[in-house]
């Protein structure tokens, strides 16, 4: 499953120059941290976007990378906010927020007799 929906180099971009380089390097962490992510995708829309990712369109592989990728950087940047600057990382997590937010909004609205529930 991992990194089927984004990729690690769009989570840890999101996640901002100043990331921990120890985390930003490891793929072990980042893949377990894209598990996670997909599965917070399938399970909050109750969609199987990750078997059935070659199906879709083009627009809404965008938003799934969205919000994958940025519910990767938001735990790359909780992981050690010492290297940001004043409030850095703060406004890094709450975009982030938003955006895995609104794209999961638009996610559970997608109409579409394709894709099978859980």
């Amino acid at each position: 499953m991992t990194w089927t929906l984004c990729t690690s180099g769009a989570a840890i971009f999101k996640a901002g120059e100043h990331c921990n380089s120890t985390v930003s390097g490891s793929g072990t962490i980042l893949a377990k941290w894209s598990d996670e992510a997909e599965g917070r995708i399938e399970a909050e829309t109750r969609r199987t976007w990750v078997s059935n990712y070659s199906g879709l369109g083009t627009g809404i592989k965008g938003v799934l990378s969205d919000v994958c990728s940025s519910l990767i950087a938001m735990n790359i940047i909780a992981y050690d906010t010492t290297g940001y600057l004043t409030r850095e990382a703060d406004s890094l997590l709450n975009v982030n927020d938003d955006k895995a937010n609104n794209g999961l909004k638009i996610l559970k609205d997608f109409k579409s007799n394709t894709l099978q529930t859980p």
